[in-house]
């Protein structure tokens, strides 16, 4: 996936796993890749998979809340 899709399934799955209004998990994602969480991502797009989505959306929501 490309790193826009990326960040649109990290948000997703803020949204499913954690019962966050979209606008929320939206900012959480922004407030991440503002700080360069996902500079790696922008980078490298093979990082841009579902396994990582799923780790991407526990640690942004874990650090974001």
């Amino acid at each position: 996936m490309t790193y826009e899709e990326h960040l649109d399934e990290v948000t997703t799955l803020i949204t499913e796993k954690y019962d966050v209004e979209d606008d929320a998990a939206i900012a959480m994602v922004m407030r991440a890749q503002a700080d360069g969480y996902f500079s790696g991502h922008d980078d490298d797009p093979s990082v841009c998979t579902l396994e990582r989505a799923h780790h991407d959306a526990r640690t942004v929501f874990k650090q974001y809340k």
